[in-house]
């Protein structure tokens, strides 16, 4: 049984040493990452599926042992026992012997002294002789049966001790065996555990430099509408894409983008602004209203030192247009000084960029009036017990207060009661195509839609490597397949072409009927994404449509969200 199961590891290990290649540099090629995941897990499943009877036998085995060590704990006993019965019997019939002995010694002592004859001459009494003969042949008769008892005995005592020993000999080696079988078992399953762990340690390590690269690529901060010059990107919108895309052409919109999703929509308080106070604003979004703390006093900001928190530190928060409704600045200006207080209270340094709030040196010194007379008016109000985050766009949804819309349901026609939509946001429902949030940033030379051909070939991207279909696949050549020319994330490599792709699937999405069918939980996510093809119907979960989009659209097309999936796929 023991070398059964050594094969079996032998065969297993040889099998996972032969995979392990997972050491090989990637870089930040996902394909090639996802590829040794896959290996690697492939490896410890493998491995797992050997040590299961491995450990089964182990069990058994323990319990075997234990139910022999009590056989052997038992016979054992019976040998102490047996060896002091020995010990007694041995010294009775050694007492017996010195009894006889003496006997017997006497008795020719007697004869050769006192011959019967001589006894029977000398007698003058025959009742007399008749007993002493009597005496004499009850004594010899009694000797004899001590004699013959005491050979039976000793050969008896003779048989006994050559038993034990041998049951002694049997039981010992029966105990060295059992221990090395065992000790085989354990320590062969101790090495295939240590061997899954690496295993495991190689799969996480690998996941999360995937998922790093895929959070790259889907946006990695928060914008505010006062950080970044917004002008119109005719193409991006969807009357763009109705009127300049080629009929049949896919066109993938996000609701909102960059965004956390949390606390305040700035562009949905612009727009509440036209019949909101800025206390219902925030009470609508964070789910507080405005009390009074003493905010006098500076605060540590970083590549500033200490400044004035008031005066100096919010007159120069750039995260909001100047020019927007008075309430929505209010609002601004309440939500930033909660957010900054808590580095003012502890004493903490501010960063002045969008991962804190920020912050500029030239609007603080030439603040603008409308914004300078918001953070006045609201002198000292602060919201207690919330952190106050906040974001250009969300996409109409917010997982700290649920759907951001006139009645706050998405029921109908919900985007035209989008907060967000009715301010105008032009990243409420936009296809992003550029390297980057700006109009300026490159576009790879690409408009945002994709063609039949360029769609079908995500798919068959997502049969690769989300269902292990394909032939000989390189997982690792899955990239778009304008890496060469336009970078992303830093990446190059040897991406196949869609139609080498085809030829590698026995049967591939070569073309897609109508309109993709897309469903919403009602909680701001895209669960999935059905698909009339070729070879039927495929039905993708929103996310991991996102992931293999990001991975294979060419040019800088992508879903930019990071953590969920919030869009639409329009056709024309």
């Amino acid at each position: 049984m023991k070398w059964r199961y050594l094969l079996v590891l032998v065969v297993v290990f040889s099998f996972c040493a032969g995979l392990v290649w997972a050491d090989v540099e990637c870089g930040e090629d996902l394909g090639c990452l996802e590829t040794q995941i896959k290996e690697l897990t492939k490896s410890l499943d493998a491995s797992k599926a050997a040590t299961a009877p491995l450990e089964a036998e182990v069990s058994k085995l323990s319990a075997k042992i234990k139910s022999i060590q009590n056989q052997i704990n038992v016979a054992l006993t019976k040998q102490k026992q047996m060896e002091f019965d020995i010990k007694i019997r041995s010294e009775k019939v050694s007492t017996q012997y010195i009894v006889l002995s003496t006997k017997v010694r006497e008795m020719y002592k007697r004869m050769r002294s006192e011959p019967m004859w001589a006894s029977l001459l000398t007698s003058g009494d025959m009742g007399e002789v008749r007993r002493e003969l009597a005496y004499r042949q009850e004594s010899n008769d009694q000797d004899k049966q001590i004699i013959v008892s005491l050979v039976q005995e000793i050969s008896t005592l003779e048989k006994d001790k050559m038993t034990l020993e041998e049951e002694r000999i049997k039981l010992t080696k029966l105990q060295a065996d059992l221990d090395k079988q065992n000790s085989f078992f354990v320590t062969e399953v101790a090495k295939a555990k240590d061997y899954q762990s690496d295993l495991s340690g190689k799969i996480a390590a690998l996941t999360a430099k995937q998922q790093a690269i895929v959070s790259a690529r889907s946006g990695s901060f928060i914008t505010g509408v006062g950080s970044v010059p917004i002008g119109s990107d005719y193409d991006a919108s969807i009357a763009g894409f109705n009127a300049g895309a080629p009929s049949g052409s896919f066109g993938v919109f996000s609701f909102g983008a960059y965004t956390h999703r949390k606390g305040m929509s700035q562009y949905g308080a612009k727009a509440r602004a036209e019949s909101q106070s800025y206390e219902e604003i925030l009470d609508a979004y964070y789910g507080k209203r405005p009390v009074d703390k003493n905010t006098d006093g500076n605060i540590k900001v970083t590549g500033y030192g200490e400044i004035d928190f008031e005066t100096t530190y919010l007159y120069g928060i750039a995260e909001m247009p100047s020019d927007w409704p008075e309430q929505a600045l209010k609002a601004q200006a309440v939500a930033a000084r909660t957010y900054a207080y808590r580095y003012k209270r502890d004493g903490l340094s501010i960063c002045t960029t969008e991962a804190c709030q920020v912050f500029s040196k030239s609007k603080s010194d030439n603040v603008p009036e409308p914004w300078k007379k918001a953070v006045n008016d609201t002198r000292g109000k602060i919201l207690e017990d919330v952190v106050t985050f906040y974001s250009s766009t969300t996409g109409g949804y917010l997982s700290t207060s649920g759907w951001d819309t006139t009645d706050k349901t998405a029921g109908g026609d919900w985007t035209s009661k989008a907060w967000e939509s009715k301010a105008g946001s032009p990243w409420f429902y936009k296809a992003w195509y550029r390297n980057g949030y700006k109009n300026s940033d490159n576009s790879c030379g690409r408009k945002p839609w994709l063609s039949e051909e360029e769609m079908a070939d995500i798919l068959n991207s997502w049969l690769v490597l989300k269902k292990g279909e394909g032939n000989g696949v390189d997982t690792g050549r899955i990239l778009p397949t304008t890496i060469a020319s336009c970078s992303i994330g830093g990446q190059s490599g040897d991406p196949y072409s869609m139609s080498d792709l085809r030829s590698k699937m026995s049967n591939p999405v070569t073309s897609i009927s109508g309109k993709p069918v897309l469903i919403n939980d009602g909680s701001g996510n895209t669960t999935n994404v059905k698909f009339s093809t070729n070879r039927g119907e495929l039905n993708i979960s929103g996310l991991e449509f996102k992931e293999v989009f990001n991975t294979r659209a060419p040019g800088y097309i992508s879903i930019p969200q990071k953590g969920f999936a919030f869009f639409n796929i329009e056709r024309k």
